[in-house]
């Protein structure tokens, strides 16, 4: 008889916890422009992230995400609406978003959810389907920004970083607290030109950081765009780049405290006349030193997050996500920037955080994409993706579950030439092991085994017994190029016009 009876009881016992749990809120956390490299959960022989790392220790850690076009506002239109540039129509950061296409929070809105997207935005149109939005004009600075909000602009005086976490915390506080939650807190930080906050202005100061191995790299046994870009730490980083000039946006005290840090060591740097490699070695430091201190306050703040949703209770039924909308370069192949499918641009750290469901400390090495990011937001919060997504939902593999169909191949497109750090236009294909780049305004490839040659300094290209690797890599760009859709990329090589600036209210 208690045989008989138990299995009902179950029955209804989960069905009753189904109806009772409550909806996950998520925390999605962004930035712009953050290396892999520099995360020490990554391994990072630069610097240390412990706020990022604790999610790492909590959940889960993608070796391999990457995006889809290695540009901020792409990448953004990308995470928004699920699908490749040519069909959310945002092919570079030039043009404006169509706010009118289905996106993921429209979708969260209608099923109840509470929306909101807090800092760094860059996609001109005002944001739609989101219940709240302050986010910076443009690029934003990195102190006293003015925001954009629905009522008009608001100028608020203080560190960019710290202002984007104080805004997220006061939206967490003063929110519906009847509804389940998607906050966007997506950081302008460690953008270009790298100012750091005033805690960190002489962190590092005392030390050298290591320099990668291809700092001095001299593009041979590659084609001609690895050598006429215009991103090298030696020949294009600017004086404002350099700190060799005070910001012209400081209030007087952000203004004392900056010349206390740069001036002393901007008289030692004029003192010694320094030329050639020594000079090279200079702007590496001053470079790769202000962007670790730009994380540093990025870290503190994410520290600030976690500890709040703990505080309050939330932690324990909030997904917490962090990622950057691309990769980039400290360094490597002597650059900054973004932009090539090659590895350091085109992965991007990926760290979720699930309570009671991703297993602590975990890692994933399987092809995932900024295109997936959509679909994945939507599964988590219980809502079917649309179909015309284009990417898939990691929550299998945050399960501990791999889908035996889970993609084997990834499709890049980059599209921004003539544009800055001129980098030419390619496609391409990357597997578990291989890399097929097509640099076609040139119909140049580049082939690369990742395996052994993971600094990707030899193309492999057109090399004896590689043409059935050749063959077959073509064969499946072709058939993703067929999957999504993607046409032939006939703009004429002219830079577009600029948009004219409209007038903010307030």
């Amino acid at each position: 008889m208690l045989q008989n009876i138990l299995p009902i009881t179950l029955s209804v016992f989960s069905l009753v916890y189904a109806l009772e749990a409550k909806p996950l809120n998520v925390l999605f956390i962004f930035t712009d422009d953050h290396a892999y490299q520099a995360i020490s959960a990554y391994g990072s022989n630069r610097n240390k992230t412990p706020n990022i790392d604790r999610i790492a220790r909590d959940g889960m850690l993608f070796n391999r995400a990457f995006v889809t076009n290695s540009i901020c506002a792409p990448s953004r239109a990308v995470i928004l609406t699920g699908k490749h540039s040519h069909l959310n129509g945002q092919l570079t950061n030039g043009q404006r978003f169509d706010g009118q296409q289905q996106t993921f929070p429209k979708l969260l809105q209608k099923e109840g959810y509470q929306t909101a997207i807090i800092g760094k935005w860059h996609l001109k149109s005002d944001p739609t389907g989101f219940d709240f939005w302050q986010v910076l004009q443009g690029q934003g600075p990195y102190y006293n920004p003015s925001m954009n909000t629905a009522e008009g602009v608001k100028k608020i005086t203080g560190y960019t970083t710290d202002v984007i976490t104080d805004v997220t915390l006061n939206w967490l506080k003063d929110r519906d607290q009847s509804k389940p939650f998607f906050v966007m807190s997506q950081h302008k930080a460690p953008h270009r030109n790298w100012q750091p906050g005033p805690k960190y202005l002489n962190k590092y100061d005392k030390i050298d950081i290591p320099e990668p191995e291809t700092l001095r790299d001299d593009y041979q046994n590659r084609l001609e765009p690895a050598s006429t870009q215009a991103m090298t730490i030696d020949r294009h980083l600017s004086t404002s780049d350099l700190k060799l000039r005070t910001p012209g946006n400081l209030t007087p005290e952000q203004k004392a405290r900056w010349d206390a840090a740069y001036g002393p060591k901007n008289e030692a740097f004029a003192k010694a006349n320094l030329e050639g490699d020594a000079l090279f070695k200079w702007k590496y430091q001053r470079y790769v030193k202000d962007y670790l201190r730009c994380i540093d306050s990025v870290d503190e703040n994410i520290g600030r997050l976690l500890d709040y949703l703990e505080k309050s209770g939330l932690a324990e039924n909030t997904v917490v996500i962090y990622s950057s909308d691309q990769g980039w370069y400290l360094g490597e192949h002597g650059w900054y920037d973004k932009r090539w499918m090659y590895e350091e641009s085109f992965r991007t750290p990926l760290i979720v955080r699930w309570p009671g469901v991703t297993k602590a400390g975990s890692q994933n090495s399987d092809l995932v994409q900024n295109l997936d990011y959509a679909q994945t937001f939507l599964d988590i919060c219980g809502i079917q993706s649309p179909q015309d997504m284009q990417g898939a939902s990691i929550v299998p593999l945050l399960k501990g579950k791999k889908p035996k169909d889970w993609r084997k191949s990834l499709y890049y497109q980059y599209y921004e030439f003539p544009g800055g750090h001129s980098v030419r236009r390619h496609y391409g294909v990357r597997t578990d092991r291989y890399k097929l780049i097509h640099f076609y305004m040139l119909d140049g490839w580049e082939l690369y085994d990742l395996k052994k040659d993971p600094n990707e300094l030899n193309s492999l290209y057109g090399q004896k017994g590689y043409q059935k690797l050749t063959s077959e890599l073509k064969t499946e760009l072709t058939r993703l190029r067929k999957l999504y859709q993607v046409p032939e990329d006939a703009r004429p090589l002219v830079r577009a016009p600029r948009e004219p600036r409209k007038k903010k209210k307030g």
